[in-house]
């Protein structure tokens, strides 16, 4: 046990003299990406990220980690655990406010923004069935309602309070990633799943294809009722296979978001690589079509970072 002790301690210093010799050199940045389920739009999104950075920002070492989104990101953040996350715009609100109902602990004051970009469809899907066609018809059914405390299962207590329905009208609650709730409706082991994501994702697509759906509409007097910065938008029919009409439902913003101990340049670097290639972000999903710099702005509810403040003064897009 002393030998390895010892030769822990010596290979420890070795890495850090490495490690010193590195970072004067070459001024390495590590950058984390914190997404959410591999079944999601985050991930995807953030393997783009990743490689966006590590070949436009020199010297940076990128990683990619699969969360279970918006609350884990955030509170990873705090911990100085990732460099840059996604998170969904109320999450992000409530874990400014210190929200401790939704799965923080205290207030997380070392958020900083980055930038606005999709927005997330509250996307509530049924087997056909189950004869699941409205919220009321929930009542009684089984449905996942995402990881607990989760950026996805917090609008689902939104939606839930301003239809005003409680968990406990439910006949079974679960608390499961995407994939993983479509898996269970495949084999007839679950009624319906509520997903927070970008329109066109991809669990609900491999859904669509393997059997009948209903998308389930939240009505635009129950998104008013919730207020901002839930907003009443149209999933479009066709977007998915067997949605033959356009259905009403909830949208909340996503925003990318790092922390203040970030260095000014990297996060400079971060907004600046993510806007110049979003041909390249685009190309990994189509929600980041949505992705517009003159919105970058709109909504964010933590301060922004100077490093993303540098860049939007740049732009003409922050005076």
């Amino acid at each position: 046990m002393l030998n390895f002790r010892t030769k822990f301690v010596a290979a420890g210093a070795m890495a850090l003299s490495l490690g010193l010799g590195a970072v004067s050199a070459t001024a390495q940045e590590f950058i984390n990406v914190l997404t959410g389920g591999t079944s999601g739009v985050y991930y995807p999104l953030g393997v783009a990220l990743s490689e966006i950075y590590g070949k436009g920002i020199e010297g940076a070492r990128t990683q990619v980690q699969a969360t279970k989104a918006s609350v884990e990101n955030l509170n990873l953040l705090q911990q100085g655990k990732g460099e840059i996350a996604f998170a969904l715009g109320d999450s992000v609100k409530m874990a400014a406010e210190g929200n401790a109902e939704a799965g923080f602990p205290g207030k997380l004051d070392k958020l900083r923004g980055i930038a606005a970009i999709y927005p997330n469809y509250i996307q509530i899907v049924a087997s056909q069935e189950s004869g699941i066609k409205t919220l009321a018809d929930l009542k009684g059914k089984s449905l996942s309602v995402g990881a607990p405390a989760s950026g996805t299962e917090l609008n689902a207590r939104a939606i839930f309070a301003a239809a005003g329905l409680k968990y406990e009208d439910l006949g079974r609650v679960e608390y499961l990633p995407f994939a993983e709730s479509v898996e269970l409706i495949k084999n007839r082991q679950l009624d319906a799943t509520l997903q927070s994501a970008g329109l066109g994702v991809a669990s609900i697509r491999d859904l669509a294809t393997s059997l009948p759906i209903n998308v389930v509409a939240v009505p635009a007097e129950d998104v008013a009722k919730i207020g901002s910065p839930y907003l009443s938008v149209v999933i479009p029919k066709g977007t998915y296979e067997g949605q033959a009409e356009d259905v009403a439902t909830a949208a909340v913003g996503n925003f990318l978001i790092t922390r203040a101990d970030v260095s000014d340049e990297t996060a400079y670097q971060m907004t600046k690589q993510m806007f110049e290639h979003l041909d390249q972000l685009a190309a990994a999903h189509a929600a980041a079509k949505a992705i517009d710099p003159a919105k970058a702005l709109d909504g964010m509810p933590v301060p922004l970072h100077p490093g993303a403040e540098r860049y939007y003064k740049e732009k003409g897009l922050l005076k």
